[in-house]
């Protein structure tokens, strides 16, 4: 049984206050739950054990589909994979942060990976700076958590400079470079989220500016905003698979962009294959021993419950649960099912008393550096609620 501390959640109006608006959902019920997680020391270590190992693999499994030309198993739009090959070639092109999906590290089941939100991975806010802000409104020691995730942020950024050397070395190597931050105009989560992220980067020691994405400029020198100032780096809130399918003169001016060394585009193209639901099926042909994994194919599972997924849906759309005779339990809609499918082994959330099941979110920059928890039914969409947590 996960166990759950009751707190005071905060109100609306602090909530909004700090920046946080998207605290109530479609049907009026709150977003934020006002329960923690407990979890133990030895349950939190082994949550960063497990997402540091985790993105070893996927590390391995990128080259291996780089070697072996498998970017159309794992539905990669033609029109990026040069961009994904060209950021792959040099680490200045640096993974500044994702975030591991994860079944089970609680109520002594085992850590398994369910997907990672690579590329643009929503609950940065929550899980960075609200989930500490309710420790500190509920007069809670502010350091019983596992969550490092806005200083591992900021190191990650001075890593565009240093790279694998200490983050303390960014002062004698910084020379005042730009990072222009971009999302569309009409998300304030998003926005916000990436405003997070520039602050991070103005902490980090950078310059830094913000630019609506369709206010922002390209051509074959560089990455402009609307003023015409131009940027060594650009960081987009706004999917690589959405770039290559809704804008391909963007994918186009992109690649142009890299290939002339005229930017770098945080995160990386190459974040599209970790992206990409396909990996956990070569994941699993890599490391069929890893404690870790589930049984992934691009085909249905023989006599198994298992998962259907789109290769690039998001907050749950386009799922599905079929039973070991093939019968369907339950699915969701969306507008992801065009892409291709995986099939992966089912496997339990933990429960709550409630019956309310609990998905384990731990962010990676460099390291594992935060976690927090989603809680819903079988399958988590976007009416699913943020849990914070406590280490006990």
């Amino acid at each position: 049984m996960v166990k759950l501390k009751k707190v005071n959640p905060i109100s609306d109006e602090k909530l909004e206050e700090i920046g946080f608006n998207w605290h109530t959902d479609s049907d009026g019920s709150k977003y934020i739950s006002n329960e923690l997680v407990e979890v133990s020391q030895d349950e939190a270590e082994a949550y960063y054990t497990a997402t540091n190992t985790i993105y070893d693999m996927y590390v391995q499994a990128a080259q291996y589909v780089i070697d072996h030309d498998l970017f159309f198993d794992l539905g990669i739009p033609f029109n990026l994979v040069h961009s994904i090959k060209k950021s792959w070639e040099n680490d200045v092109h640096w993974h500044i942060y994702g975030r591991f999906d994860l079944a089970g590290g609680i109520d002594g089941k085992d850590i398994k990976l369910i997907e990672f939100n690579a590329d643009t991975p929503t609950s940065l806010y929550e899980s960075a700076l609200l989930q500490w802000a309710i420790l500190k409104h509920n007069n809670l020691d502010e350091n019983k958590q596992f969550n490092t995730i806005y200083e591992s942020i900021s190191d990650n950024f001075k890593r565009l400079i240093t790279l694998f050397e200490d983050t303390k070395e960014f002062d004698n190597k910084y020379d005042g470079w730009k990072i222009l931050f971009s999302s569309i105009s009409n998300n304030e989560e998003e926005e916000a989220t990436t405003k997070l992220l520039q602050q991070m980067a103005t902490d980090a020691g950078f310059n830094t500016a913000f630019e609506y994405l369709e206010n922002t400029h390209f051509d074959e020198d560089g990455i402009y905003d609307a003023d015409g100032n131009i940027y060594e780096y650009w960081f987009k809130l706004y999917p690589w698979e959405d770039i290559a399918h809704d804008e391909p003169e963007l994918a186009t001016s992109l690649t142009n962009i890299m290939q002339n060394q005229k930017a770098i585009i945080l995160n990386p193209a190459y974040t599209l294959l970790f992206q990409s639901k396909g990996m956990l099926k070569i994941l699993y042909d890599l490391f069929p021993d890893s404690p870790y994994l589930l049984k992934t194919a691009y085909e249905p599972l023989q006599n198994t419950k298992q998962v259907e997924k789109s290769v690039f849906g998001r907050e749950g759309a386009n799922t599905a649960i079929i039973d070991e005779n093939n019968h369907l339990i339950e699915k969701t809609d969306g507008p992801y099912d065009n892409y291709k499918k995986v099939y992966q082994e089912y496997v339990e959330f933990p429960q709550d008393s409630n019956g309310e099941k609990y998905q384990a979110g731990v962010f990676f920059a460099y390291e594992a550096c935060g976690l927090s928890f989603r809680k819903g039914s079988e399958i988590m969409d976007n009416m699913s609620k943020f849990v914070g947590h406590l280490v006990l």
